[in-house]
């Protein structure tokens, strides 16, 4: 997910110093979204793998 998020970003940035700003504004919310997911993925699997330990 973090991958995902990095390349969405770094084409935001692209397509915003190229002057496409709709896109630009798309792509950082895509970022956004899947840095979120990715967040709340690992924290719920880092949650998970402590209560799930051995005895």
């Amino acid at each position: 997910m973090f991958n995902w998020a990095l390349v969405f970003l770094v084409f935001a940035i692209i397509a915003g110093l190229l002057g496409f700003s709709g896109i630009a504004g798309t792509a950082t919310h895509i970022a956004w979204i899947l840095f979120v997911v990715g967040l709340v993925i690992a924290i719920v699997l880092g949650v998970a793998g402590r209560a799930g330990g051995r005895p």
